[in-house]
């Protein structure tokens, strides 16, 4: 199938040989040859288009495993007289799929990796042992990571082509960007004190 838009800069390109992205339509072999939406839809006269698809699940798709997976891998320092964990670097590797919008994914990892730095050195739920009551229930005592907490971080995707998958080759993100930060912590906790720390959060008090 071919454009038959005579107007438009991708006249007579084949369906195969074109690409989309941030809105466009343009040509594998020359990104140059392009065309907007709103321009396709403005020389048409229309003011929107929809179009409906079906697509069922390939039969094998049921015969394999289809999960994300990812490594984290943390540096932290350690102050001798304070016991206070800084987190220096975060690099974080995540094989998710076919990644759809790249800035979105990386957000997506930067915020659950945050997450697991507060999950690690932070954030903990208190009960009152008289009252029955959780101590800091607002954001004013409960205790998160801020911006001068939270390092550069590195996040990096595997290429991923999966036939199995799903007509776009995608995978779930999700959760998986905080699964396994605290344990990635308290393994760089251990290595720069030599204590083992099996109870979150890894505050001051347990280093000295």
């Amino acid at each position: 199938m071919a454009i038959k838009d005579a107007n438009s800069l991708l006249y007579e390109s084949q369906a195969a040989d074109i690409t989309v992205e941030s809105g466009q339509i343009f040509s594998k072999q020359d990104p140059l040859k392009r065309d907007s939406y709103t321009d396709i839809l403005c020389r048409h006269g229309l003011e929107s288009l929809e179009v409906t698809e079906e697509s069922s699940l390939n039969p094998e798709s049921q015969e394999y495993a289809k999960h994300s997976f990812g490594a984290i891998f943390v540096e932290v320092a350690v102050d001798e007289l304070l016991g206070e964990i800084k987190v220096r670097r975060c690099v974080g590797v995540y094989g998710a799929g076919r990644i759809l919008n790249f800035k979105t994914a990386q957000s997506q990892v930067i915020g659950g990796i945050t997450w697991g730095i507060g999950m690690a050195l932070m954030e903990k739920t208190v009960m009152d042992a008289n009252q029955g009551r959780i101590v800091g229930v607002n954001l004013s005592d409960y205790l998160i990571p801020v911006h001068a907490d939270i390092p550069n971080m590195e996040v990096q995707f595997v290429e991923e082509h999966d036939p199995y998958l799903n007509a776009l080759g995608t995978k779930s993100l999700g959760e998986l960007p905080i699964v396994g930060v605290a344990a990635a912590i308290s393994n760089a906790v251990y290595h720069a004190t030599g204590k083992r720390i099996r109870n979150l959060p890894i505050t001051p008090d347990k280093l000295l």
